[in-house]
């Protein structure tokens, strides 16, 4: 063992095989194996000496929990997590062994189907055709050019795109929560008026993104859908790999 300690992926059940060939960050590519401890192990290998956040090693981590979710319920770890050594990664298992087993149950045959919705980059013609207010600033801004009407123009245009992107947000939330197991809402990103994780059973992920996709070439004119996954249950999982509070459907 290294004086860098031991990189945690993910935990599983106990007994799953890794898969064939798999192996984890660092160049080169670290020997990935399994701390078992109980009914749960941790998917674990030594950490690379200097470890940050390359392209490389990013990749690394999601492809190995991508097939580790093909296998099974997985609780991914973010980027980064190291333990000092295997008997604290094995103390960390033993503490919560029962949380553990409980998450893996709940995401069970499950995926994560990330959702963000933007203002539509189209969306001006929609706008000027049904919000009279920009209309006649933008008449105001025909009869008088000058900064100040320019710039309540574009104020006016702003917001308004937003709150047409924001309602079409509400319905396609609402519309997709009856799809999914839970929900779980996202940090604030910009430029985004929803940032939202779907807890989707694995078989109905196809359908889940099309009726998304359906939904956004309907309102084109109002929203932009940009829509990520399947993806490990990142969402559903806390750092120390228990079930998160998120919204039940």
């Amino acid at each position: 063992m290294t004086d860098d300690g031991v990189y945690v992926y993910a935990i599983i059940r106990a007994g799953r095989p890794l898969p064939v060939d798999a192996t984890g960050v660092g160049a080169p590519a670290a020997e990935l194996r399994a701390v078992r401890q109980g009914r749960v192990a941790a998917v674990v290998s030594e950490a690379p000496p200097g470890l940050r956040a390359r392209r490389r090693d990013l990749l690394a981590h999601q492809d190995l929990l991508l097939r580790l979710s093909e296998q099974g319920s997985v609780l991914p770890m973010r980027f980064g997590v190291v333990a000092s050594d295997e008997e604290a990664v094995r103390g960390q298992l033993k503490a919560r062994e029962s949380e553990h087993v409980a998450a893996l149950e709940h995401l069970s045959d499950a995926v994560e189907v990330n959702v963000k919705a933007l203002p539509a980059k189209d969306g001006l013609a929609g706008l000027l055709a049904q919000d009279m207010n920009v209309r006649r600033l933008r008449d105001e801004v025909r009869r008088r050019p000058g900064y100040e009407a320019s710039l309540r123009l574009g104020e006016a245009v702003s917001a308004a795109l937003e709150g047409r992107a924001a309602e079409a947000g509400r319905r396609i939330l609402g519309e997709l929560t009856s799809r999914a197991r839970a929900v779980a809402s996202g940090p604030e990103v910009q430029g985004c008026v929803l940032n939202v994780s779907f807890l989707v059973d694995r078989g109905d992920s196809d359908a889940f993104r099309s009726a998304a996709e359906r939904f956004g070439d309907k309102h084109r004119d109002r929203v932009e859908l940009r829509l990520t996954g399947p993806l490990p249950c990142y969402s559903f999982v806390s750092a120390e790999g228990t079930p998160v509070r998120a919204a039940g459907v």
